[in-house]
């Protein structure tokens, strides 16, 4: 610092950390209350929660490798039978998601392909075609 600086403005910082004095016996109330709340709301909730991931740890269920039972086409099922039109139209459904996201990844290799190779893409890409897949 200058010497010529206004001590008035700028007083000089404490050279030494004041102690703190406690007057009080009294815990502090805030350690008391978030001791109370661990204690009473977060360790059995965090506990409980622990022990529930334990077990779904060792039964593991991947929603995206759902296996679906082939069911009869809608040209096979018996006349009436709403069940089986009902399973048949969602199997088509899901086979037909399928095939268009197989479309996609196919078309999505071909542009990459396309765009790496430039001008040659026919003659190097031709293993992305949707023809021979």
């Amino acid at each position: 610092m200058p010497r010529d600086y206004d001590k008035d403005a700028y007083p000089e910082p404490p050279r030494r950390t004041p102690v703190i004095d406690k007057q009080s016996a009294l815990p502090n109330p805030t350690l008391v209350l978030s001791n109370l709340f661990y204690y009473s709301v977060d360790l059995p909730v965090t506990t409980l929660r622990e022990i529930i991931e334990g077990f779904q740890s060792r039964n593991k269920y991947y929603y995206f490798h759902q296996k679906f039972r082939r069911v009869p086409e809608l040209t096979e099922c018996q006349e009436g039978d709403y069940t089986c039109f009902y399973e048949a139209e969602m199997q088509w459904r899901r086979d037909h998601k399928v095939d268009e996201e197989i479309v996609k990844v196919v078309q999505e290799r071909l542009r990459a392909c396309q765009q790496r190779e430039g001008s040659s893409y026919r003659q190097n890409c031709h293993n992305h075609s949707a023809n021979e897949h």
